[in-house]
């Protein structure tokens, strides 16, 4: 084929016509779900109604003055908190990004899995306007999902977000369920997680049976709730009121998750008040908590200073601090006092820790002060200790007894050569 051939071909291919633009094919318009038949009832209890272009939303909003209490705490404290964590410059989990507003957050949800498991509703408080402003957004129905997340704006601003089991259950919860309506919602932002869960483990460890928000309200907020509704009664509460239309007891599950969100204000103000300036209503057991939990976070001269308090204060009536003051005092090099700290937590404490401590004597006495016969003295108190305490796991018993084995092993070697 000739060159002019080629292009006349070629010429042909340009030439097709493209489609007319109102004939291109036409992505159907989402139809926004209409009001549900009980809207008047849902009213008439007191939710107002929201609109956006996804459907309609139905949402409670209570303005509390800072001088509110919840508890033994106020609602004002929460700007004293902020200010300390900023004052501290502290790296912390439990630490706000001040770059972002902060935000206490809760859901309550039909079910505690699952994709069939919906969140109908979040609550959110945020300190606005010299005051604190709750807003709490209820879904009316599956076809209504879309704009009841939208109308959350976990969309549209980054937040510090405080929850309470947040990072394992809500926030996977609302990722799920932002999933599901992907192709018509925007896309969810990256939020900064505070988790006050894992704080009061971390700080009341060893001090509560249960850690549940309700528990750790009444022994660390004095906060009792009267007339709430069993958490487990919230979701046949609200599939009652689609149902049915019912919304008197729908709304004492907004009361409930309510409290539940004064109680994430006032426990971060609580929480903040022991880790960094050791709340005088604090035990020994929580301040010690705190001080393990600033050296996993390699804060060791914080942890310090807060295991020295205790210390100060507390003697060897509290061992556990001994015990991890013991690690900070032989990494610094203080050998001398860092076998009183462990000679006193070998001596006070059981289990687990109780072995480990013994252990330490040895490892010191042998590679640090170069007295092989107190090192030997040490692993057979260790040895013998590690099959008289039961509350040390099989597992744990094995591998130190292995250690120990070996150690004796050398250090007799050590004394009686040949």
């Amino acid at each position: 084929m000739s060159y002019e051939a080629k292009m006349m071909e070629m010429k042909k291919l340009l030439k097709k016509k493209a489609p007319k633009a109102e004939e291109k094919a036409q992505a159907p318009k989402r139809e926004t779900p209409p009001s549900p038949p009980y809207e008047n009832r849902w009213l008439a209890a007191g939710l107002t109604k929201e609109e956006n272009e996804f459907g309609v939303v139905y949402k409670k909003t209570v303005v509390y003055e800072p001088d509110h209490r919840h508890g033994n705490y106020a609602l004002s404290g929460l700007l004293d908190t902020v200010e300390r964590w900023r004052e501290s410059e502290e790296i912390h989990p439990l630490a706000p990004d001040f770059t972002r507003p902060l935000v206490f957050f809760d859901t309550e949800t039909t079910g505690l899995k699952g994709a069939g498991t919906l969140i109908f509703l979040m609550g959110f408080i945020e300190y606005t306007d010299e005051a604190f402003t709750l807003t709490q957004y209820v879904l009316p129905g599956p076809d209504h999902e879309a704009a009841f997340l939208y109308a959350s704006d976990l969309w549209k601003t980054p937040m510090s977000i405080v929850m309470y089991n947040g990072k394992s259950f809500d926030m996977p919860q609302v990722q799920t369920r932002w999933t599901m309506n992907r192709n018509v919602l925007p896309q969810l932002l990256k939020h900064t997680e505070i988790d006050l869960l894992h704080g009061s483990k971390r700080i009341w460890k060893n001090e509560m049976d249960t850690f549940k928000l309700t528990a750790v309200e009444e022994e660390q907020l004095d906060f009792f709730r009267e007339g709430d509704i069993p958490g487990h009664m919230a979701p046949i509460i609200y599939q009652d009121a689609v149902k049915n239309g019912r919304a008197e007891l729908l709304m004492k599950v907004l009361l409930h998750n309510e409290w539940d969100i004064l109680s994430l204000v006032t426990l971060y103000i609580r929480s903040t008040d022991l880790l960094l300036q050791g709340d005088t209503l604090s035990s020994a057991n929580a301040q010690t908590n705190i001080g393990k939990w600033y050296t996993d976070l390699k804060s060791f001269s914080r942890s310090k200073d807060v295991l020295m308090d205790v210390i100060a204060e507390y003697g060897s009536e509290e061992p556990k601090a001994h015990f991890h003051i013991g690690f900070l005092l032989k990494k610094e090099g203080l050998h001398a006092e860092a076998i009183e700290s462990f000679t006193i937590a070998a001596d006070g404490l059981e289990g687990r820790e109780k072995i480990i401590a013994f252990e330490e004597l040895a490892k010191l006495f042998e590679h640090k002060m170069k007295e092989p016969e107190k090192a030997l003295h040490y692993t057979k108190e260790a040895i013998r200790n590690l099959y008289q305490e039961e509350d040390v796991t099989n597992r744990f018993k094995v591998r130190m007894g292995n250690e120990f084995a070996h150690r004796e092993i050398r250090l007799n070697r050590k004394l009686f050569p040949g």
